[in-house]
C-alpha cells in the first residue's frame, strides 16, 4: 500500500467514525446503559441573564416573554447585561425597571465580559443564560429546573427550535436538518451520562459552579462544560423549549459559522483536560468526537478527494469514489448559485430544493470549519460579537 491510498483510507475511516460510528455509539450507549436522573417540580431562585448589545429590535418582545413565564414572579430575578448597546436597547429595558428587570449597562467588551459580570451580581440559585432572540414557551423554566432536583445535576442545557425564516433558503434547510439530528444526539447523550454541551439561547447552572471564563471562546460550551469538568452531570431536558427564527442570510450566517468554531476550537483548548477518560469516562470520548475530530473534518475531506483524483486510474472503485465526491460537491456549487442569484425570494420546499440545501450546508459549514482553523493557527481570536438581526425574522 502506497501512501497516497493510506491517506485514503485513513481519511475514510476517520470520516467514517465521525459521521456514523460515533452517534451509533452514542445511541447505543443511552439506550443500554441509561443513566437516570431525579426530577421534579421544583421552584428554586432563577436568575435570567440576557446578554444583550444592539437589540432594540427584539429586546422588548424578549422582556414580554420572560416575564409571562409559568415561574413565581418572586422567585425570578431578570437581568439584561448591555454590552455597551448604542442604539437604544437600554432606554427599551429601563421602562420594564417597574416590572422588576435589572438592566446592567456596562461598557462596551465583548460577550463574555457582560456575562461574568451579570453572573457574579445575580442573586439566584440557579443561573439561566438566553439570547436576546430566544422566546422561551410558557413553561421553559419549570421544566429546565426540574432536573436539578437531583444533587448530581450541575447543568441543564434547553431545546432549541428553530422557527421558519420569512424566505426559504438552502443554508437554513440545511441547518434545521442538522439541528434536529444534533438535538437528538444530545438527548441521547444525556441518557448516556451527559449532554455534549449546551446552546446560548437556553441553559442553566447551579451559581455554585459558575467560574468566569476567558474571552475568545464561545460562552455556552466553557459555562456549561465547566460543571462536567468539577464532577458534576449536565443534562437536557427536551420539554425546555425555546423558539428562534433561522437565518436567511447566507452571508451573515457563514460569519456567524467562523466565529463560533474558531472560539469554539479555543474553548476546547483550554478545556482539554475533559480529554482524559480515566477522569471523564466516555464523555471523553464524545468531547473528542463531537467537539474536536468533527470541527476539522475539513482536512480529511480535502484528503479524500485529493486522494480520490491521484488514485482514479487505479481502479474502478476510486473511480466510483471521484465521480461521487464530484457530484457532491457539484451540487454544492449549484446550490451557492441559486442562493446567490438575484433578490431574495420566496423558495418553494420541493425535494429537489431539500436535496441541494444538505450538500450545500454540509459545505457551508466545513469551509467556515477550515477558515477557523486558520484564524486559530494565526492567533486570530475573536473576542467581540455583533448580532444581526433584521434579516433573521
Amino acid at each position: 500500500m502506497n501512501v497516497v491510498t493510506l491517506l485514503f483510507w485513513l481519511s475514510a475511516g476517520v470520516l467514517i467514525y465521525v459521521f456514523i460510528g460515533f452517534p451509533l455509539i452514542l445511541i447505543l450507549r443511552g439506550l443500554l446503559l441509561p443513566r437516570p436522573y431525579k426530577q421534579d417540580d421544583i421552584t428554586p431562585s432563577v436568575s435570567l441573564i440576557i446578554a444583550a448589545y444592539n437589540e432594540a429590535g427584539v429586546i422588548e418582545e424578549k422582556l414580554k416573554n420572560s416575564l409571562a413565564l409559568d415561574y413565581p414572579p418572586d422567585r425570578l430575578e431578570i437581568i439584561v447585561a448591555s454590552d455597551g448597546s448604542t442604539d437604544g436597547t437600554d432606554e427599551i429595558v429601563k421602562r420594564y425597571a417597574e416590572r422588576g428587570v435589572r438592566l446592567l449597562a456596562l461598557p462596551r467588551g465583548g460577550k463574555i465580559p457582560a456575562l461574568n459580570t451579570a453572573s457574579s451580581q445575580a442573586k439566584g440559585e440557579i443561573l439561566v443564560f438566553s439570547d436576546a432572540n430566544s422566546m422561551y414557551a410558557p413553561d421553559a423554566l419549570r421544566a429546565l429546573v426540574r432536573p436539578f432536583a437531583d444533587p448530581k445535576v450541575g447543568g441543564v442545557a434547553g431545546n432549541q427550535c428553530y422557527l421558519p425564516a420569512n424566505k426559504q433558503s438552502l443554508g437554513g434547510i440545511g441547518e434545521q436538518l442538522y439541528w434536529n439530528f444534533d438535538q437528538y444526539l444530545k438527548e441521547i447523550g444525556s441518557r448516556a451520562g451527559n449532554a455534549i454541551s449546551a446552546t446560548g439561547s437556553m441553559y442553566a447552572i447551579r451559581r455554585s459552579l459558575f467560574e468566569p471564563i476567558p474571552t475568545g471562546v464561545t460562552d455556552d460550551f466553557m459555562i456549561s462544560t465547566n460543571v462536567i469538568k468539577k464532577g458534576y452531570r449536565l443534562v437536557y431536558a427536551l420539554d425546555a423549549r425555546t423558539y428562534e427564527p433561522v437565518s436567511s442570510d447566507t452571508g451573515m450566517e457563514f460569519k456567524r459559522k467562523v466565529r463560533v468554531i474558531t472560539q469554539g476550537l479555543q474553548a476546547v483548548m483550554l478545556h482539554r483536560q475533559l480529554l482524559n477518560p480515566f477522569r471523564y469516562g466516555f464523555y471523553a470520548v464524545q468531547f473528542f468526537s463531537h467537539k474536536l475530530l468533527r470541527r476539522l473534518m475539513a482536512i480529511p475531506l480535502i484528503m479524500l478527494f485529493v486522494t480520490s483524483l491521484l488514485l482514479v486510474s487505479t481502479s474502478l472503485f476510486y473511480e466510483i469514489a471521484a465521480l461521487a465526491q464530484s457530484a457532491f460537491y457539484g451540487l454544492a456549487l449549484i446550490g451557492i448559485l441559486i442562493e446567490h442569484a438575484g433578490p431574495a425570494y420566496p423558495r418553494p420546499l420541493t425535494p429537489l430544493f431539500r436535496l441541494l440545501s444538505i450538500p450545500y450546508f454540509f459545505c457551508a459549514v466545513y469551509i467556515s470549519s477550515l477558515v477557523a482553523v486558520l484564524n486559530l493557527l494565526r492567533g486570530n481570536l475573536i473576542e467581540l460579537w455583533e448580532p444581526q438581526r433584521a434579516n433573521s425574522k
